[in-house]
């Protein structure tokens, strides 16, 4: 399996809430995480992050993604996604109650490849913008 099928195969499975038990299928066990991001600053590892999205979809549950591009640069290793995630807080649990207001929020993800897996994933978000959005700040 080439880096990017690779790529687009964990990316549907972190953005639809599979977690780190199918991610990990993709990636090193110990693959890095990175992100500067308030809402995801303790969050170092792949596995924290996809199990971080898993529970987003708890207060978000239409939470969903519309995939704006796909690159990837081989001689660098690297597959980039772009892409916006859509949702409305209408379930339990995030740090309020629901409010019922919706965010389009754009984000990309650099996947660092070593071996056929990826290695270290960067998260670049503004992750304000969203948190306004859905009241949470």
């Amino acid at each position: 399996m080439s880096d990017i099928n690779t790529a687009k195969d964990f990316f549907e499975a972190c953005e639809t809430g599979k977690g780190w038990a199918e991610c990990r299928a993709y990636c090193h066990d110990d693959a890095s995480f990175s992100c500067q991001a308030g809402a995801l600053e303790d969050t170092r590892t792949l596995a924290g992050y996809a199990d971080w999205m898993k529970g987003l979809l708890g207060p978000i549950p239409d939470g969903r993604y519309e995939l704006k591009g796909f690159a990837e640069d081989r001689d660098r290793g690297t597959v980039m996604a772009f892409a916006v995630f859509k949702g409305t807080h209408s379930g339990d649990g995030g740090p309020v109650e629901a409010t019922g207001k919706t965010t389009a929020s754009d984000y990309v993800y650099s996947m660092e490849f070593a071996g056929g897996r990826i290695a270290h994933m960067t998260k670049i978000w503004n992750d304000q913008h969203a948190l306004q959005d859905l009241g949470w700040a």
